[in-house]
């Protein structure tokens, strides 16, 4: 069987993204890793070629900016990426996204056992979402408990909305995927950026959903992300991908100054249903761009 991973990314350096570490874990664990490169004048080509692997392969993309609606341009890229895959079965992870070696095995095996099953079309993958530093994680509804990030070859299927999830055409409708829950985890490392950095993304990731808005460079040189827009993290006690090791050790110079302490107080609403969930496992109004098999 044969395993195909993809991704894409622009402007990775710029915006300091751990896109190195997300390929490699793909390359451990598929048979050719695709990445949709955009245009960029930061290096990122430059640093991806610099992984000497054969099974990785370039996708050089210029990112139509008309494309500014509701995310949608991460879509294309990622369906670009997708188009180039020969493989029996699809991996996906975004560049802030990682996978632990510790989960290597069972990702094969899970895939493997899938694959006997023609019911099962896709498969979950847990998520630890990682915010200000790499010791804490996000808790609570504010953060998407799971991901649909492997699936069965399918011509039919497609990178759908911002590129948080996948869909399949049956004919002319476009239905959710079906899917079954793994014990597989996405590191995603999208909130530990330093302060600059984070906000320059989060205010340029803002330009690709809403046309209307403009970056305010004087608010870029004059302030910094300052970190408090999580409700409730705690410790993280795990390990975290050895292919993280490096840039967990280089950004320790920042990541120290994290100060969990300044986050804001969880709205009434949202603790009563944190503590809901906490109780039964059920959440209640998840979204879920998937239909999970049992």
């Amino acid at each position: 069987m044969k395993i195909s991973g993809f991704s894409f990314v622009r402007n990775a350096v710029r915006f300091s993204y751990p896109v190195v570490e997300s390929v490699c874990s793909l390359l451990n664990t598929c048979d050719e890793v695709n990445i949709a490169v955009g245009k960029s004048d930061d290096g990122t080509l430059e640093l991806l070629q610099s992984i000497k692997n054969s099974k990785l392969h370039i996708i050089e993309t210029i990112w139509d900016e008309q494309i500014r609606q509701d995310g949608w341009i991460y879509s294309e890229q990622t369906n670009i990426a997708l188009s180039h895959c020969t493989g029996d079965w699809m991996i996906y992870l975004q560049a802030d996204e990682a996978m632990h070696e510790d989960d290597y095995a069972l990702l094969r095996e899970e895939i493997h056992k899938a694959d006997t099953n023609p019911q099962i079309e896709a498969l979950l993958f847990e998520y630890l979402h990682f915010y200000g530093s790499y010791d804490f994680i996000g808790t609570g509804r504010q953060w998407y408990r799971r991901e649909l990030r492997a699936f069965r070859k399918n011509p039919g299927v497609v990178s759908w909305g911002d590129a948080q999830g996948f869909r399949i055409r049956r004919g002319n409708k476009i239905s959710k995927l079906r899917a079954l829950q793994t014990g597989i985890k996405v590191y995603h490392y999208g909130w530990v950026r330093p302060p600059k950095e984070q906000l320059r993304k989060i205010l340029t990731t803002e330009t690709y959903y809403h046309p209307e808005r403009v970056i305010d460079e004087q608010k870029l040189e004059n302030e910094e992300f300052d970190y408090k827009s999580a409700f409730s993290i705690k410790k993280f006690t795990g390990s975290h991908p050895s292919v993280m090791t490096e840039k967990i050790e280089a950004d320790s110079t920042w990541t120290k100054n994290f100060n969990p302490v300044k986050l804001p107080k969880k709205p009434l609403k949202m603790r009563i249903l944190d503590a809901f969930e906490s109780l039964t496992g059920y959440r209640i109004g998840e979204y879920k761009d998937f239909k999970i098999i049992r």
